[in-house]
């Protein structure tokens, strides 16, 4: 039976980011995700590191003021994949008075730490904003403030890989089918894709499963007491639209929320978010007719030229898993997250909750209520110099410079895709080749053999879907019979 000090169970941001912090505080570390890695929830997030701007009109300002802070260190720490953006909030008088938006952003650009790369708020005239010919006439005035934006999906496998670098196992489409504790420790069957099954044994536990987190914790705690989560649909729109890439919007609502107008794949446009109470398989969920009515609707109270539900070429919707409470209202449910340490017979943390920003020092909490219990653990590690895996070339900008000044021949829309995706891991995918040719196999939108072999050795990716919407957004530009091919292509290997 394999011996491990830590056992993650679950392969979203939060599983891979403590993965990666134990791991380089020196412990045995084992992932397990029973799909892929970023699967669900964190694949199907609005894709921004940002404090959360609407949750200061709810008090959470502990919240905010930690996402804020974690803001700078994980665009520090993944410069190339995390880009910051500039977000205009249109005014609209009958909605929020100015003062209380002016107010908000206030306290925003106070809360937490603002580097050069957040400039802090300020007014704008909308006629003369780059982005007033987009929003329609008769919005007039707005805001700026500063955030970022990230490939949610590839931060977690950057911290997965980064773990593995380090020495921890990961395990992908493995399921824990039974777990239970034994002399101290915890005892797990896992079982992969192909049904079979092995044993392993770890000091302690990590219950990392986002929407199915609530369901272990009641399944390994020694007394019930309630439903530790609420599960909320999130949904998404993307629209193949011009936007221009440094500018977003946030979209007040006549029912209290706000949504998202983002930059996406450099010529599309993300539209979202939802919260709709979900009850059932957090892997099943789905877009709603009317939630796509709900997201076109709130566009078209700003857009100048409205958007259509037969206009969506690509939807996706998560499954969030928020701190149970009664409000009845999904959207007013905190964001914060709860690590919960369970200690009869074995140690576990249980991580309840949380957002994507928050994922670096959720992970250095857990671990460091994990440290009576594992003495040999070394010291938290993951808020100073070490970058994750393709931060030594800089920004995406600077990446694509680099990687074109070592291959000319590779197109500008290649090396920027090959910039954004891994920064100076990309140098791996050039070794040895000379020419296009080298690249093997073009299977669409500039997508070789080369690179799907590379994604299959070192990123865990097994099937199409993996490749298209996870490791890659390709999945846009491909079409059926292009996807059947890869498909094919890497079955064979």
């Amino acid at each position: 039976m394999h011996e491990y000090d830590l056992l993650v169970i679950g392969g979203g941001i939060n599983g891979a980011g403590v993965a990666r912090d134990a791991s380089g505080r020196g412990l045995r570390v084992l992932l397990c995700e029973q799909h892929d890695l970023a699967a669900h929830t964190s694949s199907a997030s609005s894709k921004l590191i940002h404090g959360g701007l609407r949750y200061l009109e709810q008090g959470e300002f502990g919240l905010v003021r930690k996402a804020l802070g974690e803001r700078e260190t994980v665009r520090r720490q993944a410069p190339f994949l995390v880009r910051p953006l500039r977000f205009v909030l249109p005014w609209e008088p009958h909605l929020r008075p100015r003062w209380m938006l002016r107010l908000g952003l206030w306290l925003y650009d106070h809360l937490g730490r603002r580097g050069p790369a957040f400039p802090a708020s300020r007014s704008l005239r909308l006629a003369t904003d780059p982005l007033g010919p987009l929003l329609a006439p008769h919005l007039r005035q707005a805001f700026s403030y500063a955030d970022a934006q990230v490939d949610d999906a590839r931060l977690v496998v950057l911290n997965a890989v980064d773990a593995a670098r380090r020495g921890a196992q990961i395990l992908t489409n493995t399921r824990c089918v039974d777990l239970q504790r034994a002399h101290g420790h915890w005892r797990a069957t896992l079982e992969a894709a192909n049904g079979q099954t092995h044993a392993v044994q770890a000091r302690a536990l990590v219950n990392a499963a986002g929407p199915w987190a609530g369901g272990l914790l009641e399944r390994v705690q020694a007394r019930g007491s309630g439903p530790a989560l609420r599960l909320v649909q999130g949904s998404h729109i993307v629209l193949r639209r011009c936007w221009p890439d440094d500018s977003a919007c946030l979209l007040q609502q006549p029912d209290g929320r706000v949504v998202f107008l983002l930059p996406f794949a450099h010529d599309h446009l993300l539209v979202g978010t939802t919260d709709t109470d979900y009850r059932g398989d957090p892997a099943r969920c789905s877009v709603l007719p009317s939630e796509i009515d709900y997201l076109c609707a709130a566009a078209n109270r700003y857009l100048r030229e409205p958007v259509s539900p037969a206009q969506v070429v690509w939807q996706f919707a998560g499954v969030r898993p928020l701190l149970a409470d009664p409000d009845p209202q999904a959207a007013k449910l905190s964001r914060d997250y709860r690590l919960q340490l369970q200690d009869d017979g074995a140690p576990a943390v249980h991580v309840l909750g949380g957002k994507l920003t928050t994922y670096r020092v959720l992970a250095e909490e857990a671990l460091d209520l994990l440290r009576p219990h594992l003495p040999g653990m070394g010291p938290a590690w993951t808020a100073g110099g070490d970058a994750l895996p393709g931060s030594d070339w800089g920004d995406a900008g600077q990446a694509q410079a680099r990687l074109q000044s070592l291959a000319s021949w590779l197109p500008a829309t290649l090396a920027r895709r090959w910039a954004e995706a891994y920064g100076s891991g990309s140098a791996a995918l050039l070794e040895g080749a000379g020419g296009m040719d080298d690249l093997g196999e073009d299977f669409g939108a500039g997508l070789h053999a080369r690179e799907v072999a590379w994604l299959q050795q070192h990123e865990w990716a097994q099937t199409a879907e993996d490749v298209l919407w996870r490791r890659s957004k390709l999945g846009l530009r491909l079409d059926e019979a292009q996807v059947a091919r890869l498909q094919a292509w890497m079955q064979k290997r």
